[in-house]
């Protein structure tokens, strides 16, 4: 019993020993963390001695007592879930706890020595120390790595908010610069919309990867999303895609204030791309009238009508009259090419473009004759899904 006595007296001097000197092993500890770890001088002093005192309470309980509590009665919860906020990796948590139970079996293992504490009492609650670190470093992990997930999401999604209310027009001036602050965007810069969906078996959110490290080269900037059901986002300048199977719309280069109107545009080119089946990225000058084929279905009705419609009473004759008309307009008016392109002589030519304006009361000479009737005739693609990319678009 007396040699008992002893013992338990030897070890609460050894922690009275401890405690007299926790804030000074604090005091060390913090600027040996705030110099090997750099993520941590974003982390508060007086939380940290906060964090410390606890460490070192629980600690000589673990000491005293020789029993480690449960898991569940281990909170570092809102520790962990502190650090992640503040972007402290889970590396740099784990080595500032390890450091922090180093110290305190440091100091454990040198009081015991100076009060000749029994040796296999030393092992027994040194073993005890370090199961308390690997149940504490357990939780601190499950937590950390939830809270980086959680946070990663609600960046995204806040990420994701803010590029739609830039494409979609709904942002402040002040909200525009603060978001470009936050996520890199230059406001005296000029950025072109794009929208995109997928024209292989890539998935949105890996097109969405691929197509944003295309659109990055060389320092450039651009912020990339999906967003109802496409990759939206602005870009500094107009991607180089390669290989990768992906169909675009590109809209004109506006300032972040504007970008919702090169957005709509960027909308509209993707419609006509996606309509006349082609594959790449796709502005204006590519398609050019063409994307209003798409986007003025009444009118390309009326021009159908105008043009081509009359050319069904002729039956087959109809048809031929239409390709050859086609022809006559692709190849810059010349009958001798569109004669050796359909293998016919050129009279024959000559007659059915004669036969044409006698159908439709038109004369191909005309510039509006020109321009309405290349717009029925894409627009008769259309209809068909028969549509071939124009040399011009690639």
């Amino acid at each position: 019993m007396a040699g008992e006595q002893a013992a338990e007296e030897a070890l609460e001097a050894v922690i009275d020993a401890m405690r007299a000197q926790a804030d000074e092993v604090g005091d060390r500890l913090h600027t040996s963390l705030t110099d090997r770890i750099p993520s941590y001088r974003a982390v508060p002093r007086e939380l940290l001695k906060e964090v410390w005192a606890r460490h070192f309470r629980r600690a000589l309980a673990v000491l005293r007592d020789g029993r480690v509590p449960a898991a569940e009665k281990l909170d570092e919860a809102e520790v962990a879930r502190d650090r992640a906020a503040r972007g402290v990796p889970l590396d740099d948590g784990l080595r500032a706890f390890r450091g922090a139970l180093g110290a305190l079996r440091d100091l454990f293992l040198s009081e015991a020595a100076r009060h000749g504490l029994d040796p296999l009492l030393i092992v027994e609650r040194t073993k005890a120390l370090w199961e308390l670190a690997d149940t504490e470093s357990l939780q601190i992990a499950s937590v950390h790595r939830q809270a980086e997930v959680t946070a990663a999401l609600f960046d995204a999604r806040r990420r994701a908010d803010f590029l739609r209310g830039l494409l979609y027009g709904t942002l402040s001036t002040v909200e525009i610069r603060s978001g470009a602050a936050i996520y890199g965007l230059d406001p005296s810069q000029r950025y072109r919309a794009v929208r995109a969906l997928p024209s292989g078996r890539l998935g949105l959110d890996r097109l969405e990867q691929a197509l944003g490290t295309l659109c990055r080269p060389h320092g450039r900037t651009a912020m990339l999303a999906v967003l109802d059901g496409t990759i939206a986002g602005v870009v500094e300048g107009r991607p180089v895609i390669g290989e990768l199977e992906v169909t675009a719309g590109l809209g004109p280069p506006t300032e972040l204030g504007e970008v919702h109107r090169s957005f709509r545009t960027a909308g509209r080119l993707l419609d006509a791309a996606g309509a006349y089946g082609l594959s790449g990225v796709y502005d204006l000058g590519d398609l050019s009238w063409r994307a209003a084929v798409v986007a003025e279905p009444e009118l390309s009705r009326m021009l159908l009508a105008r043009y081509l419609q009359p050319l069904e009473a002729e039956g087959e004759f109809g048809t031929l009259i239409e390709e050859s008309v086609r022809l006559y307009l692709e190849t810059g008016r010349r009958f001798g090419e569109v004669a050796q392109i359909l293998h016919v002589h050129a009279n024959t030519v000559r007659y059915r473009l004669r036969r044409f304006e006698e159908l439709t009361g038109v004369h191909l000479d005309s510039p509006d004759t020109t321009v309405e009737l290349s717009w029925a005739l894409a627009a008769r693609e259309l209809r068909s899904g028969a549509v071939a990319p124009h040399p011009s678009w690639d």
